[in-house]
Protein backbone atom coordinates (compact mmCIF):
# COMPACT_ATOMS: atom_id res chain seq x y z
CA UNK A 1 0.00 0.00 0.00
CA UNK A 2 1.10 3.52 -0.76
CA UNK A 3 -0.07 6.39 1.40
CA UNK A 4 -0.96 9.50 -0.55
CA UNK A 5 -1.10 12.76 1.36
CA UNK A 6 -2.77 15.85 -0.06
CA UNK A 7 -2.31 19.46 0.93
CA UNK A 8 -3.32 22.89 -0.29
CA UNK A 9 -7.09 22.97 -0.07
CA UNK A 10 -9.00 25.86 1.39
CA UNK A 11 -11.73 28.46 1.08
CA UNK A 12 -11.37 31.05 -1.67
CA UNK A 13 -13.53 33.43 -3.64
CA UNK A 14 -14.53 32.85 -7.23
CA UNK A 15 -11.73 33.78 -9.61
CA UNK A 16 -8.98 32.94 -7.14
CA UNK A 17 -6.30 30.27 -7.43
CA UNK A 18 -5.22 27.32 -5.34
CA UNK A 19 -2.44 24.78 -5.70
CA UNK A 20 -2.94 21.27 -4.45
CA UNK A 21 -0.06 18.91 -3.80
CA UNK A 22 0.10 15.18 -3.28
CA UNK A 23 3.03 13.18 -1.99
CA UNK A 24 3.47 9.41 -1.93
CA UNK A 25 4.83 7.86 1.24
CA UNK A 26 6.63 5.13 -0.65
CA UNK A 27 9.32 6.34 -3.01
CA UNK A 28 9.83 3.08 -4.84
CA UNK A 29 6.39 2.21 -6.09
CA UNK A 30 5.90 2.15 -9.83
CA UNK A 31 3.00 4.21 -11.08
CA UNK A 32 1.19 4.06 -14.36
CA UNK A 33 -0.56 7.32 -13.61
CA UNK A 34 -1.30 9.77 -10.82
CA UNK A 35 -4.19 12.12 -10.82
CA UNK A 36 -6.82 14.13 -9.03
CA UNK A 37 -10.46 13.25 -8.59
CA UNK A 38 -13.11 15.35 -6.95
CA UNK A 39 -16.39 14.62 -5.27
CA UNK A 40 -19.01 17.20 -4.50
CA UNK A 41 -21.94 16.54 -2.14
CA UNK A 42 -24.61 14.46 -3.84
CA UNK A 43 -22.47 13.92 -6.93
CA UNK A 44 -20.38 11.06 -8.21
CA UNK A 45 -16.63 11.17 -8.00
CA UNK A 46 -15.10 12.48 -11.22
CA UNK A 47 -11.62 12.48 -12.67
CA UNK A 48 -10.38 16.05 -12.92
CA UNK A 49 -6.85 15.60 -14.22
CA UNK A 50 -4.26 12.89 -14.46
CA UNK A 51 -0.74 12.43 -15.73
CA UNK A 52 0.73 9.31 -17.26
CA UNK A 53 3.94 8.71 -15.37
CA UNK A 54 5.90 7.23 -18.27
CA UNK A 55 5.69 10.25 -20.55
CA UNK A 56 4.03 13.02 -18.59
CA UNK A 57 1.00 13.09 -20.85
CA UNK A 58 -1.79 15.03 -19.12
CA UNK A 59 -5.54 14.61 -19.30
CA UNK A 60 -8.13 17.14 -18.17
CA UNK A 61 -11.86 16.96 -17.75
CA UNK A 62 -13.66 19.35 -20.08
CA UNK A 63 -14.94 21.33 -17.10
CA UNK A 64 -11.41 22.35 -16.04
CA UNK A 65 -9.53 22.61 -19.34
CA UNK A 66 -7.70 25.90 -19.62
CA UNK A 67 -8.05 26.60 -15.89
CA UNK A 68 -6.30 23.69 -14.17
CA UNK A 69 -2.82 22.36 -14.79
CA UNK A 70 -1.34 19.14 -13.46
CA UNK A 71 2.40 18.80 -12.95
CA UNK A 72 4.69 16.32 -11.33
CA UNK A 73 7.99 15.76 -9.59
CA UNK A 74 9.29 12.35 -10.55
CA UNK A 75 11.40 12.05 -7.43
CA UNK A 76 9.17 11.17 -4.53
CA UNK A 77 6.11 10.75 -6.72
CA UNK A 78 4.72 14.20 -6.11
CA UNK A 79 1.91 15.60 -8.20
CA UNK A 80 0.47 19.09 -8.13
CA UNK A 81 -2.75 20.62 -9.38
CA UNK A 82 -2.69 24.34 -10.12
CA UNK A 83 -6.25 25.60 -10.14
CA UNK A 84 -6.89 29.06 -11.57
CA UNK A 85 -10.08 31.00 -12.20
CA UNK A 86 -11.90 28.90 -9.66
CA UNK A 87 -15.67 28.73 -9.84
CA UNK A 88 -18.24 27.85 -7.18
CA UNK A 89 -18.94 24.64 -9.09
CA UNK A 90 -15.35 23.56 -8.42
CA UNK A 91 -16.26 23.17 -4.76
CA UNK A 92 -15.56 19.56 -3.77
CA UNK A 93 -13.25 17.26 -1.90
CA UNK A 94 -10.20 16.76 -4.11
CA UNK A 95 -8.63 13.34 -3.86
CA UNK A 96 -5.22 12.28 -5.06
CA UNK A 97 -5.03 8.86 -6.67
CA UNK A 98 -2.43 6.58 -8.17
CA UNK A 99 -2.61 3.60 -10.46
CA UNK A 100 0.22 1.23 -9.73
CA UNK A 101 1.83 -0.88 -12.41
CA UNK A 102 -0.17 -4.08 -12.71
CA UNK A 103 -3.38 -2.52 -11.44
CA UNK A 104 -6.24 -2.20 -13.85
CA UNK A 105 -7.39 1.10 -12.42
CA UNK A 106 -6.53 3.65 -9.75
CA UNK A 107 -5.86 1.59 -6.65
CA UNK A 108 -4.25 3.98 -4.18
CA UNK A 109 -6.18 6.92 -2.73
CA UNK A 110 -5.53 9.83 -0.47
CA UNK A 111 -7.90 11.10 2.20
CA UNK A 112 -8.85 14.18 0.23
CA UNK A 113 -8.62 17.90 0.77
CA UNK A 114 -11.58 20.28 0.78
CA UNK A 115 -11.76 23.06 -1.78
CA UNK A 116 -14.56 25.58 -1.30
CA UNK A 117 -15.14 28.40 -3.75
CA UNK A 118 -17.54 31.13 -2.70
CA UNK A 119 -19.40 33.31 -5.16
Amino acid sequence: QVRLVESGGGLVQAGASLRLSCSASQRTFAAVAMGWFRQAPGKERELVARMRWSNGEPYYADSVKGRFRISREKVGYRVHLQMDSLKPEDTAVYICAAQRVGAGDYDQWGQGTQVTVSS
